[in-house]
């Protein structure tokens, strides 16, 4: 099984006042990437940004500017991204605290909302599923994009449409980007449902099948994964729904129906999840039947055994004792007749027993 989650210490930002950016995540020591897309109906600009210039040259342009960086360990470099653009301090803030449940929050020139992109990790104590905090920050003609990891994301086919001309997504504002990237987020949800859904029927399988103390174990796990996955998704319901109530400034009423569809899609996973938690807590009832009726199995066995050697035990005890005067004992046949009452003695209980359907 995979190693137990490491919890990040909210300590660090004991004493600080409120807006001040600390990094609460793992250690990592990887480059921060910068990359930028530029567009409009017409054209589309695709480049790697290495200095702040080039980010307010896209800023001041009348197209749509996607900026998205990978690796918010480096807060200097984000605090220097969000400066660019004017995003609120209480904003930057979270974008570098992993532990920001999702959520969204309105400022008065853009909104601000926490993902949490899901993934299935594959490490050398087994697979995982891993959350990466993601901030998506929609403001006039540009979105805002925060990664945890520096490689792999789920955008691919977002920037896949961002260059494609015929593509709708050149043609529309920043809120409709801030959708598809959403979207793509969500989307994704449903393979790691399919993978917990798989995991879920191979540990009903194997209980079914033979019942062994390290399927408790596994089944504990997958109890943790779930409850991790629904902790996750859980938040990023209120999330859009608060976007779908916006006054309109950032979020037109063109994007809202697609916004609801995502909504809903969030609630089927979410409801997907409580499926499977409940299928996996059922699973320990299942093992617990199981070990339950195996032990009954072996007891009916040891008692069909005792129950039989009562009358032998009987049997031989009368002909141990010491008396002399038993006529029996100096009998010729006395031996084979002892030994065929015995026999028959547990061929008529089995008979019984089978009769009455206790074997």
């Amino acid at each position: 099984m995979a190693k137990r989650r490491r919890r990040h210490h909210q300590s660090k930002k004991e004493g600080l006042p409120p807006g001040t950016p600390v990094y609460i995540g793992e250690v990592r020591d990887a480059t921060v990437a910068i990359t930028v897309f530029d567009y409009d109906a017409t054209h589309v600009h695709e480049f790697t940004a290495t200095d702040l210039a080039q980010l307010s040259d896209a800023r001041i342009s009348h197209r749509v500017t996607w900026v998205n960086v990978s690796g918010i360990h480096k807060v200097e470099i984000v605090e220097q991204v969000c400066q660019v653009f004017g995003v609120h301090p209480l904003a930057v803030e979270d974008i570098c605290s992993t532990e920001t449940r999702p959520k969204a929050e309105e400022y008065t020139d853009h909104l601000y909302l926490v993902v949490k992109m899901l993934t299935v990790e594959q490490g050398d104590e087994g697979a995982r599923i891993n959350a990466e905090h993601t901030s998506i920050i929609v403001g006039e003609r540009f979105v805002l994009t925060f990664q945890e990891e520096h490689e792999g994301d789920v955008f691919d086919n977002v920037r896949k449409r961002l260059r494609d001309d015929r593509a709708r997504i050149r043609s529309l504002g920043a809120d409709f980007l801030a959708y598809a990237l959403v979207d793509a987020i969500v989307d994704h949800y449903f393979a790691v449902l399919e993978w917990v859904g798989d995991q879920a029927e191979a540990l009903e399988d194997q209980v079914l099948a033979n019942s062994a103390p390290s399927q408790l174990s596994a089944i504990y796990w997958m109890r943790r994964e779930l409850t991790f996955f629904r902790k996750q998704v859980w938040p990023l319901r209120d999330g859009l729904g608060l976007l779908m109530r916006s006054d309109g400034k950032r979020m037109s009423a063109e994007v809202v129906p697609f916004l609801r569809d995502v909504h809903d899609h969030t609630v089927q996973v979410v409801e997907s999840i409580e499926v499977y938690r409940e299928i996996v807590l059922g699973l320990v009832d299942l093992y617990m039947t199981t070990v339950s009726n195996r032990m009954n199995e072996v007891m009916k066995v040891l008692t069909v055994i005792a129950t039989i050697f009562i009358p032998l035990t009987f049997v031989v005890g009368v002909y141990g004792m010491n008396f002399d005067n038993m006529p029996e004992l100096h009998w010729q046949y006395g031996y084979f007749l002892t030994w065929g009452v015995m026999l028959a003695v547990v061929v008529t209980m089995l008979s019984v027993f089978r009769y009455k359907r206790w074997l």
